[in-house]
């Protein structure tokens, strides 16, 4: 099984970089955390990550569909998902298999980002390691939730500009969700409220590694994976 994975990965990684969006996602990721870093350190006059580390998931709202949309929506538009789904492979190693291979990506991303710690190192600043590495490790919790929601949305579609488009508007539902919390109250507002993909994520910076955090990204983590799963065994019944 592990094997059968490990080949979608793969492949799926490969048919990243051969064509030209792994490179321009990471283009355009590093040239605006550049961006940011750059303000940022000139504004606050501080030696710290914080502040960069909050706004890239801001940025991923709008990467992650350009990561996840062509996923499984290129599969099935050129007609290869059938050609994929005869295989003797299994729908969860195909759901797995892809997922790891965004999330590959995501991982490179980041470790490409580790060169703007470095510098403040280098620079003579020492920033706190405690909110760096938790920090980071929102990131990465972020960004795989995202990336979980943009392969179910690629699953339901053939065409690739819609399944980022729905990617989007998702993970903007989410994003807001806790600002509606306050105006709608009640049991309703508490439900809007624990969605926020945003509020579960804030304390990471700050050095904050709360339970219930952790819990809610594997939750959306899981939750996406087994919906994509459900979605492509649809394609089975039609």
């Amino acid at each position: 099984m592990i094997g059968r994975i490990l080949a979608v990965t793969q492949r799926e990684l490969k048919s990243y970089f051969v064509s030209p969006v792994a490179y321009v996602v990471i283009a355009l990721f590093l040239v605006v955390c550049g961006l940011l870093f750059g303000l940022i350190v000139l504004s606050t006059r501080e030696a710290s990550l914080r502040y960069l580390l909050s706004n890239i998931s801001v940025v991923f709202l709008f990467l992650v569909p350009a990561m996840t949309m062509r996923l499984l929506a290129e599969e099935q538009g050129s007609g290869t998902m059938e050609l994929l789904l005869t295989n003797p492979i299994r729908d969860g190693e195909i759901v797995v298999g892809k997922y790891l291979a965004a999330v590959a990506l995501l991982i490179v991303m980041l470790v490409l980002t580790l060169y703007y710690p470095l510098m403040l190192f280098w620079l003579g600043g020492n920033p706190d390691k405690g909110p760096l590495a938790s920090g980071y490790l929102g990131i990465l919790l972020i960004g795989a939730a995202m990336l979980s929601i943009g392969l179910f949305a690629s699953s339901l579609t053939r065409n690739q500009i819609i399944a980022g488009v729905l990617t989007f508007a998702i993970l903007l539902v989410l994003w807001l969700s806790g600002s509606l919390a306050g105006n709608l109250g009640g049991p309703v507002g508490d439900a809007a409220g624990y969605l926020s993909i945003n509020d579960h994520f804030q304390e990471f910076p700050r050095g904050v590694i709360d339970t219930k955090d952790v819990l809610y990204f594997v939750s959306i983590i899981l939750a996406g994976l087994f919906l994509t799963y459900l979605s492509i065994q649809s394609r089975r019944w039609r």
